[in-house]
């Protein structure tokens, strides 16, 4: 049973789209302009149409985002057509899922969506990094974890949509999803490791033109579909079959000399060892020890006031001078252990790599399915950006190679007439 709501108060401090807050800001009411958007967006999933072509059909009729962008991202529409807000409950249903008290003040003959709260958990640490100059700058990275469904909270708003319109819609987005399922396009070798000239990365794509049997499958600059702008590089799509056979060319050549692999690798580790400790044991030890003596210092200071030895303004900055100093210490810790995993990651992929490539013959190479050899890809780092002289292959492939920015810092400019579409 999931955790019933003890009020009917709305605690957002931004009302989802469709909605407004009513006068007392304690409840939701439909905003009609928006609830005919998410309308008909459920009408076109109710027709067929996948997360992909409602976006263009919104693009192509104008109609706005909430921010007034022009382009509706994938994940805002799956939200939308698979959230609990906008699909009618009855009283019986709601009413498992709150208070007495909550379902005494709502209307038994009407129709309620729900607003699921408390259902992640958020941690906010403060990690450490170097910058440009030499030094170290904190930001703050948060990790959301999923709640327990026990533990998250119900709260009714008012329904707009038919319960119909909302299931048939629920029922389409089931039934591409199990076509998808029953017809995969294929296995995208360089997914999320090829990046435009113009510094997006790229995206995939497959067409299949009017009354072809043949499917062609490319990858293209995010800016083109996603974000409907003009791309400045010289060549936005590529054949996918035809640079994933360049770069795997290119790259099987290397895999048969390990040496050069392991050269690169090691590379890599040092590069990463360079920009921090050399002995992570002792300075985890380090920082551990200073937020501990943090700890042991905020009681003390904490019982001096309970004697009377301190006041509380003077507990206060004392307090404040040992947060700051705990934050800083905490940044470093994060910072030291995230760097040690990076490490060990890299060398256990080396290893890895390795010994894979001693147990195999060189031939046997030729004949990887293409899920190992995206695998490959990943362990070595490798990132390929399009250039007028062919692609330039970045990550670790050998000491000599040109230096590339952040933790791939070697490369090589494979040359070779440029890919077309």
């Amino acid at each position: 049973m999931l955790r019933k709501a003890r009020e009917g108060r709305v605690c957002s401090t931004k009302p989802k789209y469709g909605f407004r807050y009513n006068e007392a800001r304690d409840g939701l009411l439909i905003y009609e302009q928006e609830m005919k958007v998410v309308e008909e967006i459920f009408r076109l999933a109710a027709e067929g149409l996948g997360f992909h072509a409602i976006q263009n059909r919104l693009l192509l009729e104008g109609v706005p985002t909430a921010k007034g962008k022009r382009v509706w991202a994938l994940r805002t529409l799956k939200k939308v057509l698979t959230s609990d807000e906008y699909r009618p409950h009855s009283f019986q249903e709601i009413r498992q899922f709150v208070t007495p008290e909550v379902a005494a003040r709502l209307n038994p003959h009407e129709e309620h969506g729900i607003q699921w709260y408390n259902r992640q958990k958020v941690v906010v640490r403060t990690i450490s990094e170097p910058d440009e100059n030499g030094g170290r700058r904190y930001r703050k990275v948060r990790t959301f974890t999923w709640r327990p469904k026990d533990e998250w909270v119900a709260i009714p708003v008012p329904a707009y949509l038919p319960r119909s319109l909302v299931d048939m819609a629920h029922s389409a987005l089931q039934n591409n999803q199990a076509f998808e399922r029953k017809h995969p396009a294929r296995m995208w070798e360089l997914r999320g490791l090829m990046r435009c000239g113009c510094g997006l990365k790229m995206s995939t794509r497959t067409a299949q033109p009017k009354g072809a049997r043949r499917r062609y499958h490319y990858y293209e600059c995010k800016r083109l579909r996603s974000y409907r702008e003009v791309c400045s590089s010289f060549q936005k799509s590529f054949r996918a079959e035809k640079v994933e056979e360049t770069v795997w060319s290119f790259v099987s050549g290397l895999l048969k000399e390990p040496e050069r692999i392991k050269a690169g690798m090691e590379t890599l580790i040092e590069q990463e060892q360079a920009n921090g400790p050399r002995h992570f044991a002792k300075e985890e030890a380090t920082w551990a020890e200073k937020i501990a003596e943090c700890s042991r210092l905020r009681s003390a200071y904490q019982d001096q006031q309970a004697a009377g030895l301190m006041s509380l303004e003077e507990l206060g900055a004392k307090l404040k001078e040992l947060e700051g100093t705990r934050e800083l210490a905490q940044a470093e810790l994060d910072a030291i252990i995230l760097r040690k995993e990076r490490v060990e990651e890299l060398e256990m992929n080396r290893d890895v790599l390795l010994e894979s490539l001693a147990s195999m013959l060189p031939e046997a190479l030729d004949t990887l399915e293409p899920e190992e050899r995206s695998r490959i890809y990943r362990m070595l780092q490798l990132e390929i950006i399009p250039s007028p002289q062919g692609l330039r292959v970045s990550g670790a492939l050998e000491e000599s190679f040109v230096k590339q920015e952040r933790r791939l810092p070697v490369g090589l400019l494979l040359q070779s007439a440029p890919l077309t579409s």
